[in-house]
């Protein structure tokens, strides 16, 4: 683990380096979903933890200290993630890693459904970590991700620990929407930005993972490769496509089929989907281009011909609004339900 990150990822680490003279005590890693933050994060963690660490600032990957960061049982860092990501792989690198054992454990334990949020009592749980000396006088790296996971509660506490940090503590958050984080937060924090990797770079990575149609996935998740291999890797290939030929063809009763259909996939991911398609809508019928969906350019044409600028705008802003709360419907039914129902709307 002492160099694993990703190809694209080599120039913005050496960038980082030359904060390494007068590092700040909160660092804040923010970029597109898929892209690798939380592995970026996790390397530069194990470097400032590292006893003997390299000219380019990596981690040895063989003294003690990144022995214990390996196994996730170093006394100077801390994980602050949702418990749901305990336990699960990576799936995207800007999610879980492999988990630690004990809040695997004792998630396991509970009746309750993992929580997606990042809790009081996780921040809490910090002051005892960071009320105590540092093993062998180092420093302690607090980790925490992503960001706006955070509940009300959480990000006040935090931000109260960010006013005043404890000596030789450096956080280490990240982010895949600063616009979902309290602006006294991103105040606090020396503010980072991870770019999308190059088409040519993505494009190289997937097929080394030897991913099939890699620039038809790479296309749909905006160019982030972690994401995109993800799904590759899912079986929502026939949902995905299954949901844009319903897009193609607006209609109530397709909407109130599609709907019951799809009732069991993930909510957010189905308001993702449509976000990228009306995003091409608007993009095709202001400039001719499209960036998610080329396979379905000709049904994008015809659909742009059909509808106001006026109503594409409006959509838009109702998938951002929609998105804020898809984590939770009440009814995953009926909120598909009318999401597709409104989009019908526009062409009617």
């Amino acid at each position: 683990m002492s160099n694993s990150l990703f190809p694209w990822q080599d120039g913005v680490w050496q960038q980082l380096q030359q904060m390494r003279a007068r590092l700040p005590h909160a660092i804040l890693f923010h970029g597109a979903e898929g892209i690798g933050k939380t592995v970026f994060a996790e390397q530069f963690a194990q470097s400032l933890l590292c006893e003997q660490p390299q000219a380019d600032g990596h981690a040895c990957g063989v003294c003690g200290s990144c022995g214990w960061f390996m196994q996730y049982n170093h006394p100077d860092y801390r994980r602050v993630r949702p418990e749901i990501l305990d336990g699960e792989d990576a799936a995207e690198g800007d999610g879980a890693e492999d988990g630690d054992k004990g809040s695997t454990k004792s998630a396991a334990k509970s009746a309750k459904a993992p929580s997606k949020e990042i809790k009081i009592d996780q921040i809490r749980a910090l002051s005892g970590f960071m009320n105590i000396s540092t093993h062998r006088q180092g420093q302690r790296v607090v980790l925490l991700y992503p960001a706006e996971a955070l509940n009300t509660a959480a990000a006040n506490a935090l931000l109260k620990t960010l006013e005043e940090p404890p000596p030789n503590t450096v956080f280490l958050l990240s982010s895949n929407s600063l616009d979902r984080l309290l602006p006294t937060i991103l105040s606090r924090c020396r503010k980072f930005a991870m770019p999308l990797p190059s088409h040519q770079q993505a494009m190289a990575w997937l097929r080394q993972q030897e991913v099939k149609d890699a620039d038809v996935w790479l296309a749909e998740q905006g160019g982030a490769p972690l994401t995109a291999y993800a799904q590759s890797q899912s079986e929502g290939r026939e949902l995905i496509d299954e949901f844009l030929q319903h897009l193609t063809k607006p209609g109530i009763d397709g909407a109130l089929k599609c709907a019951e259909h799809l009732q069991k996939t993930p909510v957010a991911e189905l308001v993702g989907w449509q976000q990228r398609w009306l995003y091409d809508l608007f993009s095709f019928k202001l400039s001719g281009t499209i960036r998610y969906y080329p396979r379905y350019e000709k049904a994008l044409a015809g659909l742009a011909a059909k509808v106001e600028t006026g109503a594409l705008l409006r959509a838009l802003k109702s998938s951002n609004e929609r998105r804020a709360v898809a984590e939770h419907p009440l009814s995953a039914r009926l909120f598909i339900e009318e999401m597709l129902l409104d989009y019908a709307a526009m062409f009617a």
